[in-house]
């Protein structure tokens, strides 16, 4: 490509909406524009970027035995309500008419419309197993879109589903999509990890989510150098405690001190001069219209999602003050487990706690030397607090390393939650009926890009990884206007080309420091600077991820660059 004759509108300040770096940097170098609030165009160097990132998903999926469809981005009502999501989806669904005033969403996902076309085509065992997959747009309605690519209401995504005969044969496509993915990922040049993660609404058995580690990420993870377990923080389990054999003999008295106007853990901590780590933190839920506790040691914070999955998926939200005291007879901020009618569930970190400090269920007064067992009845001991850096690891007990991360990558083993419900069945071996067992797999195409950035970037713009970046290589002749630099770099170009390189070349009639200003915005992994050394067969290279620099003969050009993107044995850019 020329940039003469390239759409590429770079920016040299950030728009004022723009929070995080690929937001910022995708839009300064000229890869996307808002259009509207979460819909953005995608720029010609946007779109290099998306179908080389396709390209690998394409040939890792193909590898694995999976097979690409397109289906409709309309999806008829009838399917949704079939499989019972049409009502419960959320506001996140775009529902709209047809002209003959039918019911249509635009396809925030594809369950229902791939498992329909499955059930009308496959009918027996020897059919199965089926993996079929897509790339295409998503909709949904985000009621905040934000952070440009990474948050969008209009996306790109590859979503694959698998159909097996058995259980076994989906938990071996689930572990054959897991090691797809990670070969993706790695061949994108990304640092990632694969986590243990809860399957939210799309259901199933057990899920993985791929996570891009980056400061900026949305999610959470921790993971074990040692033993290798690794899980989202709404996902990771705390290692079961074993009660203390000797924490009756250390009971003290309860003791009730005045604690004027002291609710919050740490205001109790600092005026009684106490860690957080000795206080009870209590909490009143309603789960299904009726209110429950969870006690939970004041340095740690409940992880609603292991309520809700504990209570098996039922209605829970935090009561609110009036309720907190019609059900317990108490105030907020000083609520005491002592004496409570209502049932209480304590986290783990509960069961190693002697002599603590909880609320004394009286305005301003808390109480010293509390211990569950003696004082009050927990009624079960369950992992409710969020996992966090440091905590021992659930498999080995080694340390936890806490990361922010980004979600690019989900699996799940869906089990028969949709093919039961759409009457997706096959015949076996023995002439009976069954649902067919299916896996999920989403990439998310868009996102990818965003992620990419926000692990590869400095104060001067994108870094790409060259396996996804918009050109492997560009050529800048810093003056046109003398026919030794301008001869030199054309020829370097040609034989670039030549050679299988995607390569560019900055030909305006412009300042030196305004291309290299371009170039390391955009992120072009190697600048070949063809300067004042032309007419003496000498041109830089420039490496844009080291600022490396180093003279090269022309004549050695192409060979070099083969070895810095290639690597002399071919690309081998495997990531930890």
């Amino acid at each position: 490509m020329r940039f003469s004759r390239a759409f590429i509108p770079t920016m040299k300040e950030s728009p004022a909406d723009a929070e995080i770096p690929s937001h910022k940097l995708l839009i300064r170098a000229g890869f996307i524009r808002k259009k509207a609030s979460g819909l953005y165009d995608i720029l010609p160097l946007g779109v290099k970027v998306l179908l080389k990132i396709e390209k690998v998903i394409r040939e890792e999926m193909n590898k694995a035995g999976a097979q690409e469809v397109i289906l409709p981005i309309m999806h008829p009502a009838e399917l949704w309500i079939e499989s019972g999501r049409w009502d419960v989806y959320g506001k996140e669904m775009i529902k709209f008419k047809d002209r003959h005033d039918r019911d249509y969403a635009l396809g925030p996902t594809a369950e229902e419309m791939i498992t329909d076309l499955v059930r009308k085509e496959v009918k027996s065992y020897k059919d199965l197993p089926l993996n079929l997959y897509q790339i295409g747009r998503k909709f949904r309605d985000e009621i905040r879109p934000r952070f440009g690519l990474m948050r969008a209401r209009e996306f790109i995504m590859k979503d694959a589903y698998s159909f097996h005969a058995s259980n076994e044969d989906a938990e071996r496509e689930y572990w054959n999509m897991y090691e797809t993915y990670s070969r993706i990922f790695r061949k994108m040049g990304l640092v990632f990890k694969a986590v243990e993660a809860d399957t939210g609404e799309i259901g199933g058995k057990f899920s993985h989510e791929f996570m891009v580690i980056a400061d900026t990420g949305e999610g959470k993870l921790v993971y074990c150098e040692k033993c290798g377990y690794a899980a989202s923080t709404e996902k990771a389990e705390q290692k079961e405690p074993k009660v203390p054999e000797s924490r009756k003999e250390n009971f003290k008295s309860v003791e009730k001190v005045h604690t004027p106007d002291v609710k919050r853990i740490e205001e109790v901590s600092a005026f009684l001069g106490i860690s957080p780590e000795n206080i009870l933190k209590l909490l009143v839920y309603i789960v299904d219209e009726k209110p429950i506790a969870i006690a939970i040691r004041g340095d740690r914070e409940v992880n609603e999602l292991k309520v809700k999955n504990f209570f098996k998926g039922s209605k829970l939200r935090l009561a609110t003050d009036e309720e907190i005291e019609k059900f317990t007879g108490q105030p907020k901020g000083f609520l005491s487990p002592v004496g409570l009618k209502i049932p209480v569930y304590a986290d783990y970190s509960v069961v190693s706690m002697v002599n603590f400090v909880a609320g004394a269920g009286e305005k301003d007064y808390h109480l010293k030397n509390v211990n569950w067992e003696r004082d009050f009845e927990v009624t079960e001991f369950v992992d409710f607090a969020e996992v966090k850096g440091e905590d021992p690891c659930p498999k080995c007990a080694a340390p936890l390393i806490e990361k922010r991360g980004i979600e690019v990558g989900h699996i799940f083993k869906l089990g028969t939650k949709y093919s039961q419900a759409m009457n997706a069945t096959f015949v076996d071996e023995d002439g009976k009926e069954k649902p067919m067992v299916m896996g999920c797999y989403g990439i998310g195409v868009t996102r990818v890009m965003a992620a990419a950035v926000e692990q590869n970037y400095d104060e001067n713009g994108i870094i790409w990884p060259v396996e996804i970046a918009p050109f492997e290589v560009i050529v800048i002749p810093v003056n046109v206007k003398k026919e030794e630099i301008i001869e030199t770099a054309e020829n370097i170009y040609d034989e670039l080309q030549k050679n299988g390189f995607d390569v560019a070349i900055d030909d305006r009639n412009a300042r030196p420091g305004f291309k290299f200003k371009d170039a390391d915005l955009i992120g072009i992994p190697y600048q070949i600077i063809v300067g004042k050394k032309a007419g003496e067969g000498v041109v830089e290279i420039k490496v844009r991820k080291t600022g490396e620099r180093f003279e090269i003969a022309v004549n050695k050009v192409v060979e070099k660059i083969g070895e810095l993107v290639r690597g002399k044995n071919g690309i081998n850019r495997e990531q930890d």
